[in-house]
């Protein structure tokens, strides 16, 4: 099963320019103390980031996350997440894009920069 299907994460848009993800918070993605797992921001920021990455590229390559940075800025415990990544570098080999993540108020609840290096796919 693939990681998206199996956290129910929904891709709703992805471009060159743009990539957009929801997620309904469920149990599951809840640590310990009733709150959003900070790994769940993780997954989803360098998600987003990894498939727009992946739309800058011909069908010879793919696109690997090597650095992921997050800050955690509200804690969430119910509730709908939009992840919406950007990139801020596109270079042959090194890409780096923004994601941020807004619950259903709008308010920012993560944000981080996902680094990601270009490689050839081995036949």
């Amino acid at each position: 099963m693939h990681l998206l299907d199996y956290l129910n994460i929904e891709t709703t848009e992805l471009s060159k320019e743009k990539v957009v993800l929801t997620m309904k918070i469920a149990d599951f993605h809840q640590q310990p103390y009733g709150i959003l797992h900070g790994g769940m921001n993780g997954i989803l920021i360098e998600t987003a980031c990894s498939l727009g990455a992946n739309e800058q590229l011909d069908k010879t390559s793919y696109a690997v996350g090597i650095d992921l940075q997050v800050n955690h800025l509200k804690g969430m415990s119910s509730g709908v997440l939009t992840t919406i990544a950007t990139p801020n570098h596109i270079g042959k080999s090194v890409q780096v894009w923004e994601g941020k993540i807004f619950n259903a108020s709008g308010e920012m609840t993560a944000v981080g920069r996902c680094t990601l290096m270009s490689r050839k796919i081995e036949k």
